[in-house]
């Protein structure tokens, strides 16, 4: 157990100004570690650790692999890079994206709650889709706290209106009263206990860490669905947790249900743009056939039959056009 707490962050839409606004309202000698996932380009740098440094009294840092946690630091996942917590120290790995995101939040939230337990503060801040949801749930199976801004106060409103509808939250709050809240809890003294930690939370965590165990493994996590995995095309076993459907497949990916839906929604996309393409090559294609027939003087049959052919390959692609032009997302947030 540490002698100070850990407090996990998560955001997404809208999370630079939100994350501003907490960081902001946190003293100097806070008596806690913070670590902050806020979903990112793979590409590039982020200057996300620059903003907060600008934003308050805390250190904010980009960690590197296996550096000791110290408190009144935030720790700010990079890039590419899921940002764990191991008892001591910070991992950052390249282990499967969840949710299609990598850092994502919910590896963050599990593995913090895998090794404090009940020192663990669970924030998840603005963001689209349900994103943290199952983090804060581990954080709650494993005796932690769990603190959501106030949907009606987020810039973006679906991420915390999910953790409501499927975690047993301890604190719904507005971005302006959460800071006061954790300075708080962190001055509270630590509980003398720790929780059991499920088979399942410690697998899902030894799978953020690519552990050569853990991904060799025959175990599964569920039962196989009919669904496949949008990164890796394997199948996706399905989890169920409290009130929601969870996917894993073999190497690891892991998808809530609405980031399945959505990233099916982006497949669709994909192969209809493909499809779209392949009929207006086609309608070149068979145009240019029966141009050369018509020259060649070929039987009026085959000349027919060609603009025919592109005819249909016309018409074809026009639904398809108007599909894509009517939009595919669907997708509830």
């Amino acid at each position: 157990m540490s002698e100070y707490k850990i407090i996990v962050v998560g955001a997404s839409a809208g999370g630079v100004e939100t994350l501003k606004q907490l960081v902001g309202g946190l003293p100097a000698d806070l008596p806690a570690a913070i670590f902050v996932v806020l979903h990112l380009s793979p590409y590039g740098n982020s200057a996300l650790p620059e903003i907060l440094n600008r934003a308050g009294l805390l250190k904010a840092i980009r960690p590197e692999d296996g550096e000791a946690i110290q408190s009144g630091r935030i720790y700010v996942a990079p890039p590419n890079r899921h940002l764990l917590v191991e008892s001591g120290f910070v991992r950052l790995s390249y282990g499967p994206k969840e949710n299609g995101t990598r850092p994502a939040i919910d590896p963050l939230f599990r593995t913090a709650a895998r090794a404090y337990s009940t020192s663990v503060i669970g924030v998840l801040l603005s963001g689209t889709l349900d994103n943290g949801t199952f983090g804060l749930l581990a954080i709650k199976k494993c005796g932690g706290i769990a603190i959501v801004q106030d949907p009606n106060d987020a810039l973006y409103d679906s991420m915390p209106r999910n953790a409501i509808e499927n975690v047993e939250v301890d604190r719904i709050l507005p971005i302006a009263e959460i800071p006061t809240a954790l300075i708080s809890l962190a001055q509270q003294s630590l509980a003398d206990k720790s929780a059991s930690i499920s088979e399942s939370i410690e697998y899902d965590s030894e799978i953020a860490e690519l552990d050569k165990k853990a991904m060799n493994s025959e175990r599964r996590p569920g039962q196989p669905s009919e669904f496949t995995c949008p990164d890796c095309g394997g199948v996706l076993w399905e989890k169920k947790g409290e009130r929601l459907l969870h996917f894993r497949c073999r190497t690891g990916h892991a998808y809530s249900e609405k980031s399945l839906k959505a990233r099916e929604s982006e497949k669709l996309e994909e192969a209809l743009w493909a499809a779209y393409r392949s009929l207006l090559e086609n309608v070149s294609l068979y145009k240019r056939m029966a141009s050369r027939a018509e020259h060649l003087n070929r039987d009026r049959l085959r000349i027919e039959h060609y603009q025919e052919l592109a005819q249909k390959a016309e018409q074809n692609a026009e639904l398809i056009r108007q599909m894509l032009a009517d939009g595919l997302n669907g997708v509830e947030e």
